[in-house]
């Protein structure tokens, strides 16, 4: 199950640098060939200092088109549907689910809720089993870990420990957040995407499409990853019966302890 948790890392970190290269391309693939080629013209510059009319082809305007670029890191999906509108768009859909424009919007919004709560979770769950003791500790309750430091899950059991006020409140804010956005997607407001909740209290989305766009890629993106990764989590702790935070302290104790577990 380690290896489960060290895949989904990776894979986040894959999933992250191939967006950014993503967002990247358009603007950058002329001096990525520039580079690529660069050390061979260094070593050809040793004796001819006078650059070759194929180096000058090389370093000349790229001849690919947009459409032969985006397949160059795109899945070969050839679904009609999945024509790069929406950020995050790989062409990956090998079951066909998305049949037309509907059904790949409501996929859309299904999928950005869900990555959301993923990135929420994926932090969340670990940071509860780091201080649920030291929280309930100072209200005088009882924590809801249990022997092996594991928080309640579906896997892991527990969940009746939780009080019914807060799984009440939980589902009155989730309901509430979804019929707000069932109610922003039916508006047909301009510039509307999946997911698009007008939420964003520190300004941070840029006013550039440019910038939209790449904001929209990494948050798909990171979404994607963090839903593998806290499936990996709900998985190794059902497996091992031990919490994250004991099963792999590198990350979430003191350097010099975790090095210390390991090396023991």
């Amino acid at each position: 199950m380690k290896l489960l948790i060290t895949i989904s890392i990776f894979t986040q970190g894959i999933i992250g640098t191939s967006g950014f290269v993503s967002m990247q391309k358009d603007s950058q693939h002329h001096y990525a060939l520039i580079d690529g080629r660069r050390g061979a013209t260094n070593i050809d510059s040793l004796s001819n200092m006078v650059p070759s009319p194929e180096t000058q082809d090389i370093v000349g305007p790229s001849d690919l088109s947009m459409e032969q670029e985006n397949s160059i890191s795109s899945f070969d999906s050839n679904s009609p549907v999945l024509d790069g509108e929406l950020a995050g768009d790989y062409g990956f859909d090998p079951l066909r689910l998305a049949k037309d424009k509907e059904s790949l919007w409501a996929y859309r919004e299904a999928e950005v809720k869900h990555a959301r709560l993923a990135m929420l979770a994926v932090v969340g769950w670990p940071t509860s089993e780091l201080l649920d003791g030291k929280i309930a500790a100072m209200f005088g309750a009882e924590s809801v870990l249990d022997a092996g430091d594991r928080a309640p899950s579906l896997f892991n059991g527990g969940l009746e420990k939780i009080s019914p006020e807060w799984w009440g409140f939980c589902l009155g804010m989730t309901a509430s957040i979804n019929l707000y956005s069932a109610a922003r997607a039916e508006e047909g407001l301009p510039g509307y995407i999946p997911g698009d909740l007008g939420f964003d209290p520190l300004g941070l989305y840029p006013e550039s499409s440019e910038g939209k766009r790449d904001f929209q890629t990494m948050e798909i993106n990171h979404g994607r990853a963090a839903m593998i990764g806290v499936a990996g989590l709900s998985l190794m702790e059902a497996q091992t019966k031990i919490g994250v935070i004991d099963e792999m302290p590198i990350f979430f104790a003191p350097a010099t302890k975790a090095i210390e577990d390991l090396v023991v």
